[in-house]
């Protein structure tokens, strides 16, 4: 089979890994990928939203299947640039057209989905430039804290929680007025604070069934303790501690079978991966957020658990025959720590020469993010640089296996969390 993953971060090199390991992969791409991904594929230069480039080389290289990895190019519209295509009538696509992608798209018209399904979530109202001086008037009366979300795509940077009603007033102002996040924030979501725990649940539909994949928590403050600023995601564990039978049969029932039969009452055909993100308040789920693909850094410790060879996923995915896969799981802990570049998620510089790779690489799966390869060099190329994964039968082992392979990994100036899955350890 002839795969062409887009993308070009640690989610789509864990994938290029996962691809590979498939006896059924005969020629695997990624476009435009990393240094890490031309170790296991051959990298095309072609950017992730250039769909005409994408569908040309599709075409000339006789694609069977497009896994799509990150969330711009389903919300851009992909599926149906590509299948519009004669020629691709019958190609494999993972991802969701551009209706099913808004639940990632727009923070509103995902909270319409939810309330519509009576799915659980916390209370919100949705504002725009227009109605500045209501969201004013709005944030006299929530309680604090209080979550302030820009409707479409800020990279993961989008929310912010205000603890301090004049702080809550100034930052609606800067998201609507100011446009803080450019065109994400022309409309800002602002939510009910809840209280709990996070927890990411991974779902891959074929518009009709369903399988839940290994479950992962994921931490994103770039300082410990869950303080500073919001990352892309600094590191992950799986599984959860508490995402026991009880927790995850209430997820099941309440979330994840809802999710698919609003779907469909709503005619939106859905082929790919439904990221949920879920607090945990008090034992009770409620959903953040919905994701359109796979997280990052989760994928990294979401896939190395999965045993069912990925393409045989994939394709029952696309030709919807899920419900005859048997998905297994492997029972081991994963947990992954993100190397930044530091400076990051502010200013960082690029170009810095990455050493230990291979040292690392005889203890922990190392997958590349924001790398390049140039004269034989791995460089940094991005905010977040690597990603380190450790396995073990605990949590606690598999960690230690991780930061192994991050001790033996430097550049100038790297950054890294210290504390990941210590809050979980201590649910243990």
């Amino acid at each position: 089979m002839k795969i062409l993953i887009i993308g070009s971060g640690g989610r789509e090199h864990t994938l290029a890994w996962k691809a590979r390991q498939s006896s059924r992969c005969d020629y695997l791409y990624v476009a435009p990928g990393n240094a890490g991904t031309a170790s296991l594929a051959e990298d095309v230069d072609i950017a992730v939203d250039d769909f005409e480039k994408l569908k040309q080389f599709i075409i000339s290289k006789q694609i069977e299947m497009v896994i799509v990895g990150p969330e711009a190019p389903l919300v851009g519209g992909i599926r149906e640039y590509l299948l519009a295509d004669a020629n691709l009538r019958n190609l494999m696509i993972i991802g969701p057209g551009k209706v099913g992608a808004q639940l990632e798209g727009s923070k509103d018209f995902a909270k319409q989905f939810m309330n519509r399904h009576r799915i659980p979530t916390a209370g919100s109202r949705t504002f725009t430039r227009d109605t500045l001086e209501e969201a004013r008037n709005y944030l006299q009366t929530t309680n604090l804290p209080t979550v302030l979300k820009a409707d479409g795509l800020a990279a993961g940077k989008g929310v912010i929680i205000c603890h301090d009603r004049q702080e809550a007033i100034a930052t609606i102002e800067k998201m609507l007025s100011d446009r803080m996040f450019g065109p994400a924030s022309d409309t800002v979501v602002i939510e009910d604070f809840l209280a709990g725990i996070e927890l990411s649940v991974f779902v891959l539909s074929d518009g009709n069934s369903y399988k839940i994949l290994p479950e992962a928590k994921d931490y994103k403050t770039i300082g410990e303790n869950n303080s500073g600023p919001n990352t892309g995601g600094m590191g992950s564990v799986s599984p959860v501690a508490f995402a026991d039978k009880v927790f995850m049969e209430k997820v099941e029932q309440r979330i994840i079978k809802p999710t698919i039969k609003g779907l469909q009452e709503d005619g939106i055909e859905y082929k790919g991966f439904i990221f949920i993100g879920l607090m945990n308040v008090g034992g009770e789920p409620f959903v953040i957020e919905y994701n359109v693909r796979m997280g990052d850094p989760e994928t990294e410790v979401v896939m190395p658990r999965i045993k069912t060879d990925l393409l045989d996923l994939m394709e029952a995915t696309a030709l919807g025959n899920l419900d005859k896969i048997n998905l297994e799981i492997d029972p081991q802990a994963a947990a992954t720590v993100v190397m930044v570049a530091g400076g990051y998620p502010g200013d960082y510089k690029k170009g810095d020469e990455i050493h230990g790779l291979l040292t690392a690489d005889k203890t922990s799966l190392i997958f590349h993010a924001g790398t390049r390869m140039t004269n034989g060099k791995v460089l940094t190329n991005g905010g977040r640089v690597l990603t380190v994964t450790g396995f073990g039968n605990t949590v606690q082992a598999a960690l230690n296996q991780s930061y192994s392979g991050v001790a033996a990994i430097h550049w100038k100036d790297v950054y890294f969390r210290k504390d990941i899955g210590q809050d979980l350890l201590a649910l243990e």
